[in-house]
């Protein structure tokens, strides 16, 4: 019998050494909102911009530091979210300035500072293969 408690014993603290331990990081979030220059009229030149927008969405998500990113579907004043990690409040706040959508004044940010799990964000390989999809 005491043979089998420490054999469960051992199994139990080897188990516990293999479980992944829960980390937490900052990440910077910055959410977009409609700006001064806000319609929901579709013309060229919205059409232009927002090409603009997801061309720079794709330059920060391609330099590893935006880690999520989407529009939220409540047609709410809060547009989307950025997700920033490995970056400083500025860093981010100048990677989102050269947004066309920023510089015309069609959205406007908010950032906000956030403590959460480590590790967010979809991995290229998974964001690939579903394009693929």
């Amino acid at each position: 019998m005491v043979r089998l408690i420490l054999a469960f014993a051992g199994l139990t603290a080897v188990a516990a050494a293999q479980q992944p331990a829960y980390e937490m990081t900052t990440y910077v979030v910055g959410f977009l909102k409609k700006g001064p220059s806000w319609t929901a009229e579709s013309t060229e030149e919205t059409k232009k911009v927002q090409a603009g927008h997801m061309a720079n969405i794709q330059k920060m998500a391609d330099s590893g530091k935006l880690v999520l990113a989407g529009p939220f579907m409540d047609n709410s004043d809060i547009r989307g979210m950025f997700v920033f990690h490995g970056v400083t409040m500025d860093e981010a706040k100048a990677m989102t300035a050269e947004d066309p959508a920023i510089k015309s004044g069609r959205l406007v940010m908010e950032w906000r500072p956030w403590y959460s799990a480590k590790g967010i964000g979809i991995l290229k390989s998974e964001a690939k293969r579903q394009e693929k999809d």
